[in-house]
């Protein structure tokens, strides 16, 4: 059998390396080039959407993968490592990522400026190892499920947020577009009563809140700006930023965001944490786990350090505060 050059020296056999592609993804406009760079580069290709992505990232890494690619927007990137985790094979595969979803929010993160780009750093990127971010959701009847995250997770948004929200306004704003698209739609919002506490926090956080939004790979937005900016994902720990008393807001989307972020409507509390739990003194809590939309009573959220092997790209910055 045939072989191909990898990352610094290594070699890979043909067929070993895997990209899973969601041909659904940013409408499909860059399938076509994904399947031609792929096919030239020795990658096989299995197509998945929707929940099929973790499973067919598993397949992958069961059948003795050593590269995983996700080909889509950060849901499909979160769901090939939730794929892998699902294979226990964080050790013995590697992950990469092609932009071809709305936001791509994590490949910009870690470097990728486009598709031939994604494929030039599979090739000759630096690896480095990055955290994961856990989540357990637990329902009131002490069911629990866990997820593995990339970017954010933000709780307090309404159930149905992620399907009225536009793909342009999740493309500049990530997971707050959510946030502006329950405000818009309802002029009296009423801001949910929850408990948030750090390990061993004797005195955890009670009242109202708009959200709380706990960051991995993404930051929350400083100095006025609505737009994430990247995090230290190889620190251990999560930005997690409490966002409170939100109720009777009249304004819509951008300048909500705006007037939200720059301090005049809410008081914003921010930690760095290696862990955080939410829990609900109301109605079960609606949060997005990297744009997916989930609902639990109680949510427990850990880093989990330098876990996902990476290809990241020249403009990749390990701690952007420094």
């Amino acid at each position: 059998m045939g072989r191909a050059s990898g990352v610094g020296g290594r070699r890979f056999d043909e067929g070993d390396r895997v990209l899973v592609l969601n041909p659904e993804s940013g409408g499909g406009r860059d399938t076509d080039d994904v399947r031609a760079l792929a096919a030239g580069r020795g990658f096989a290709v299995r197509e998945a959407e929707g929940a099929a992505v973790v499973d067919a990232a598993r397949a992958a890494a069961e059948d003795g993968a050593s590269l995983v690619v996700a080909c889509g927007g950060d849901g499909t990137a979160s769901g090939v490592v939730n794929g892998i985790a699902a294979a226990d094979a964080f050790d013995e595969v590697a992950f990469a990522v092609v932009p071809g979803g709305t936001g791509n929010n994590f490949a910009g993160n870690v470097g990728i400026e486009g598709v031939e780009h994604a494929f030039e750093v599979i090739e000759a990127g630096e690896e480095r190892r990055i955290d994961l971010g856990r989540a357990t959701f637990t329902d009131a009847d002490g069911t629990a499920d866990e997820r593995l995250f990339l970017n954010s997770c933000v709780a307090g948004l309404t159930a149905d947020a992620s399907e009225r929200t536009s793909a342009d306004l999740k493309r500049r704003y990530g997971p707050f577009a959510y946030v502006a698209t329950t405000l818009g739609a309802v002029p009296t919002y009423e801001s949910l009563p929850l408990k948030v506490e750090g390990p061993g926090d004797g005195d955890p956080w009670r009242g109202d809140a708009l959200c709380v939004f706990i960051g991995n790979a993404r930051g929350f937005p400083r100095g006025g700006s609505v737009r994430l900016t990247q995090a230290n994902v190889e620190d251990g720990l999560l930005e997690v930023a409490l966002v409170s008393d939100a109720s009777a807001l009249e304004l819509a989307g951008e300048e909500l965001l705006r007037r939200l972020f720059r301090g005049e409507t809410a008081n914003i509390e921010l930690r760095s944490l290696p862990s955080v739990t939410v829990t609900t003194e109301g109605e079960p809590i609606r949060f997005s786990l990297d744009g997916e939309m989930v609902g639990a009573e109680r949510l427990d959220v850990g880093a989990l350090p330098r876990t996902l092997r990476v290809r990241v790209g020249e403009r990749y910055v390990p701690d952007p505060s420094g």
